[in-house]
């Protein structure tokens, strides 16, 4: 994988996500947002750069600091204690930056208490319903219109062990 970082998203990232969201490919946007969204609103951009007390927000960038990969976190919604939302740059698809994003995430949602994860994936998008079979083999997949409703436990003490316990060297 070409070198790249992972951080919290900035209000100062509002121009680079506007040039990564009209970069991604139809397909692509349609994976993540259900729709095209070639010339981003504002509101949009706005939604995916918000970070508070519910709502968490990561991006992978290259090292021009060009995002590449965009990741959100939203606790206190539908059936599980988190839903997540993940979308990689065409280019950077592949290469593990969407599970290491999931994983960053879910990290995070683990130090807060979160027990379930939830996404939305369209019922077409193959590599993320591999994905989660492969992360997460007794999720609970239900579909609905098109879509597959995906819950599944967060192994909160492996995170923990694995992150904040074991010192990396």
């Amino acid at each position: 994988m070409q070198r790249t970082q992972v951080r919290t998203v900035t209000p100062d990232d509002e121009e680079r996500m506007r040039r990564f969201l009209a970069g991604l490919s139809l397909h692509t946007q349609t994976l993540r947002f259900f729709t095209g969204v070639s010339a981003p609103s504002a509101a949009l951009v706005r939604t995916l750069l918000a970070v508070d007390e519910q709502r968490e927000a990561l991006v992978a960038t290259d090292g021009d600091g060009e995002i590449v990969a965009h990741a959100m976190s939203f606790q206190g919604g539908g059936c599980a204690d988190v839903e997540i939302a993940v979308v990689v740059a065409d280019a950077w698809q592949g290469q593990g930056l969407g599970p290491r994003l999931v994983d960053a995430l879910l990290f995070g949602a683990a130090l807060r208490g979160a027990r379930t994860v939830g996404m939305d994936v369209m019922g077409e998008n193959r590599r993320v319903l591999r994905l989660v079979r492969r992360l997460w083999p007794d999720a609970r997949m239900r579909v609905e219109s098109g879509t597959v409703e995906v819950t599944a436990m967060i192994d909160q003490l492996a995170y923990l062990r694995n992150k904040v316990l074991v010192p990396h060297h």
